[in-house]
């Protein structure tokens, strides 16, 4: 089969198209620059006005793009999360508006800041009140965005993406205080953390892709969120570091500004969809996962699910 992905050379986005070429099916790349990009066997560099008509059948959309929220949140910055979202989504809109055949589904990333944060309230896909702040926001405009997909009676997905764990993404930057011999929980450490592996990650959206039963809202987290202060002491054993250098919110803030309540702040988030239609996790629970990363700095090794 043949798929479409936005943001496929991310960090998402590219285990994602390597576990797909493993299963035989050929990926399109959206890209906004083809000068640096080669086409293989099983991929092809497309740009964002390539014309509908010369694609074959396509399958699945997929749509992970967006400018990184890692980085100090000026005011500008603010706008080109939400711009560049938009501007992806809106471009794909318009060419899954002009596919003659049009794909049995589409995928568009989110984010479980959708729900707002809280350190006793749990969410699942059943919440429908979005919360106020700025994560908040940009979920919510973006899953606006992806609703004209639905409406073209294309069965859509809203990817809540909480923190996806592998040796790229956020994990090497929290674990590095860690290594560093400078471990310990992040402001009071009662925020929730809700996480996945990679591999659970991108297993989770070919489950999507395949299982017509799924739709709206999916949370991408595995079911066993921890608080900040579990997190960082697992964390802790898992690299043999000690764990005691707690870092004050007040800190975290002053060094990086709004971004910090990336980790200063969170919510605990299921991934109930999933598991009502009887997603298996490989790694439902966290020292598991952080078994597996930290035994292994190489690239994750997909594995391939029978739906």
């Amino acid at each position: 089969m043949n798929f479409i992905i936005s943001g496929g050379t991310g960090f998402i986005g590219k285990y994602l198209s390597e576990s797909l070429h493993r299963q035989g099916h050929h990926t399109y790349i959206l890209t906004r620059s083809l000068s640096d990009k080669r086409n293989t066997t099983d991929t092809t560099y497309i740009n964002y006005d390539y014309a509908a008509d010369k694609l074959p059948s396509i399958e699945g959309v997929i749509n992970l793009a967006g400018e990184s929220l890692f980085g100090y949140w000026s005011q500008k910055k603010k706008e080109e999360i939400i711009k560049s979202r938009l501007e992806a989504t809106n471009a794909i809109v318009t060419l899954i508006k002009n596919l003659k055949s049009k794909p049995s589904v589409f995928i568009s990333g989110s984010a479980v800041g959708y729900y707002g944060y809280s350190e006793d309230l749990i969410f699942t896909e059943a919440t429908t009140h979005p919360g106020k702040d700025f994560l908040a926001e940009v979920a919510v405009q973006w899953e606006e965005a992806a609703q004209h997909v639905e409406k073209m009676n294309i069965r859509t997905i809203y990817a809540r993406f909480g923190i996806v764990l592998g040796q790229e993404g956020s994990f090497p930057l929290m674990s590095l205080p860690v290594k560093l011999f400078l471990g310990g929980k992040i402001g009071n450490g009662e925020q929730w953390m809700s996480w996945i592996h990679i591999k659970d990650a991108v297993g989770l959206i070919e489950y999507c892709l395949l299982n017509p039963q799924l739709s709206g809202p999916v949370n991408i987290t595995a079911p066993n969120p921890k608080r900040n202060k579990d997190f960082m002491k697992i964390m802790s054993q898992m690299l043999n570091r000690p764990y005691w250098f707690p870092a004050p919110a007040a800190i975290v803030h002053a060094a990086i500004g709004e971004m910090g309540q990336l980790v200063t702040k969170g919510q605990f988030v299921l991934p109930q969809a999933a598991l009502d239609q009887g997603f298996e996790f490989t790694s439902p629970k966290l020292k598991d996962a952080l078994k597996d990363l930290t035994k292994d700095t190489s690239a994750p090794k997909l594995i391939q699910r029978k739906n």
